[in-house]
């Protein structure tokens, strides 16, 4: 037979760990996982996309179902009726391509922008209007843009940094 991918189901918190071993041993191995901002600077800066779940590439009949079942870390391959759950190289290449595309979850879009940029606001009361990026505020994603409305001096306002958009 061929090598396939095969679902792992893996304990709490063990993803990373079980990959790593998994990997150390010559397997092949996909651990979804995303990028985050944690509040607390010394928590995990990576998350599972999915929970208790990894991919490894095998030939089962050659290795060996029992290879990986007792494995630190692991509960065994996912089955159904009895028999080891295959996954599609194909969707293994789509995660791979989708989760790579994601932004780090905790992060706005207000980051990349810098001092003087211009903006577009995106929600509230000022939504559709243009104005000029001026500063970051300390405390909970909050920024300050500079808006001109009815021909006057620029205006400061301070938005959710989740509600503006830089322009091109």
């Amino acid at each position: 037979m061929t090598s396939r991918w095969y679902a792992l189901h893996v304990k709490p918190h063990k993803e990373r760990p079980v990959s790593d071993l998994l990997e150390a041993n010559g397997f092949r191995v996909y651990y979804p996982s995303y990028r985050v901002k944690p509040v607390n600077p010394r928590s995990k800066k990576e998350r599972p996309f999915f929970p208790g779940y990894l991919f490894v590439f095998f030939d089962l009949d050659e290795s060996g179902s029992n290879a990986l079942q007792w494995t630190e870390g692991t509960h065994g391959l996912v089955q159904f009726g009895g028999e080891p759950a295959t996954v599609s190289e194909q969707l293994i290449d789509e995660l791979q391509k989708r989760l790579s595309q994601l932004p780090i979850a905790g992060t706005s879009s207000a980051e990349a922008i810098k001092k003087g940029d211009r903006v577009r606001i995106t929600d509230g009361y000022f939504e559709g209007y243009e104005a000029i990026f001026d500063a970051r505020l300390p405390g909970k994603d909050r920024v300050q843009v500079l808006l001109t409305y009815l021909r006057k001096q620029p205006k400061k306002l301070k938005i959710d940094s989740t509600h503006i958009e830089k322009l091109s």
